[in-house]
């Protein structure tokens, strides 16, 4: 069975990524309009149809601006924790079906397992998907790697992991000292360097693993910078990690 990984949107001004097989899919997050993204999915070839569930990763706008029209528009359910549901006032009427950390429920022939990330949210998670063989790791919105991100890491045949900023770039830019101490420690973002550290640990034999680099600061950071620190890192070389080039530009990974 084929697997695809269409990232829509990745950053701090929306997130939204669906993960589908022949005919049934999922959507992460959904951080834009609703009318921006079916737009996206237009562009990308994604028949609304097909989309069975959206899962929420945590209440912040830029994850969840669009969720409750998209799941009104799509009649399909949001999947999340009661906490980020509770947090997510925004989404509005929708059929919520809570989730348990650590524990995996099944949606559209994929098995699904909720990850504690670290970020300043009420109950944030990442998602690991498994589907026959292929499984994916959407894990962004993190300041740190949780162990159980990592192991996940380890196994996944895609990862989209977080690498949201150069320190320098951090430290001399035009943000306010308090969320510059927010974005660097562990209840916010992951760096270039932190990314890179977290790919060489789970670097491992017999595993072939797609890289895409996720939630890049349009401010702190840039593709060239966040692609070429992990590779000096790694020693992979940089074009086997991808990333959002620009606004408005997509990803299509498949297995």
């Amino acid at each position: 069975m084929s697997l695809e990984v269409h990232i829509l949107a990745s950053g701090s001004s929306g997130n939204c990524t669906v993960v589908k097989t022949e005919d049934r899919a999922i959507m992460v997050d959904a951080g834009l309009s609703h009318k921006k993204i079916q737009s996206l999915m237009n562009v990308n070839g994604i028949d609304s149809n097909e989309i069975e569930a959206l899962l929420i990763t945590h209440e912040h706008s830029d994850h969840v601006e669009g969720a409750g029209v998209i799941a009104r528009k799509l009649g399909i359910p949001i999947y999340c924790n009661q906490r980020t549901f509770d947090a997510s006032p925004c989404i509005g009427k929708v059929v919520h079906n809570p989730t348990t950390m650590m524990s995996t429920f099944s949606v559209a022939g994929m098995d699904v397992l909720a990850l504690p990330t670290s970020h300043d949210a009420a109950e944030p998670c990442a998602y690991f998907v498994k589907c026959s063989d292929k499984k994916v790791l959407i894990a962004t919105d993190t300041g740190k790697i949780t162990n159980p991100i990592e192991q996940a890491l380890k196994e996944a045949n895609i990862a989209i992991i977080e690498s949201n900023y150069d320190k320098k770039m951090l430290d001399n830019g035009p943000y306010p000292i308090f969320l510059k101490k927010l974005i660097s420690s562990d209840l916010g973002h992951m760096s270039n360097v932190a990314c890179a550290q977290a790919v060489k640990r789970t670097m491992c034999s017999g595993i072939n693993r797609k890289i895409f680099l996720g939630h890049l600061s349009r401010y702190n950071n840039t593709p060239d910078t966040a692609k070429d620190t992990i590779s000096a890192i790694t020693g992979i070389k940089r074009f086997y990690f991808d990333c959002l080039e620009c606004q408005g530009d997509t990803r299509i990974l498949k297995l």
